[in-house]
């Protein structure tokens, strides 16, 4: 026989929470972050990212191979409908599969076109930004290099001081 136990003390009791019931989303999820909150140390549950849904491979080996003989049971039907809308949704998964790449790649093509774009456009700006004492502290040495910058060669220095900036910013 068991001994005796000392009474068990009674259980804290939960204070009562008013029901709320949320009028739209933005009180709902507030209402969820108030409940996550209420305790920060326990975990919360993140559910796994889901994968995504792949026909069955086909069988390696087709016991019930349907010949083209009479006297099919009536079941047979029912055996070659489920095959063949096995194979369908094989080849729209397939199809799906080919337009999503397709999307991708055309996405990834904007993506790098959009990036050219903005780089001349920002390298454009820059060269307006820049003054022209720093462009000219730039170029001197190679204009004289170049060419002989004299007071009645301007035409040509200012050529080659175009010439100069589109090699630099580019």
């Amino acid at each position: 026989m068991a001994a005796p136990s000392a009474p068990r003390p009674p259980r804290p009791r939960k204070e009562p929470q008013p029901l709320v019931i949320p009028r739209n989303a933005a009180e709902e999820q507030r209402l969820r972050l108030e409940r996550l909150m209420r305790n920060p140390e326990k975990t919360v549950p993140i559910p796994e990212k889901l994968n995504e849904w792949a026909p069955r491979p086909p069988p390696e080996f087709v016991r019930d191979v349907m010949g083209s003989s009479a006297g099919a049971g009536s079941g047979e039907f029912h055996v070659y409908r489920h095959l063949r809308r096995r194979e369908y949704q094989r080849q729209d998964f397939m199809d799906a599969m080919a337009e999503k790449q397709r999307l991708d790649e055309e996405f990834q093509k904007k993506l790098e076109r959009n990036k050219m774009i903005a780089e001349e456009q920002t390298a454009k700006r820059r060269r307006k930004r820049w003054p022209a004492s720093q462009i000219w502290l730039l170029l001197l040495p190679w204009l004289r290099s170049r060419t002989s910058v004299q007071a009645g060669n301007a035409a040509q220095t200012r050529k080659h001081l175009l010439l100069a900036l589109n090699g630099l910013m580019v």
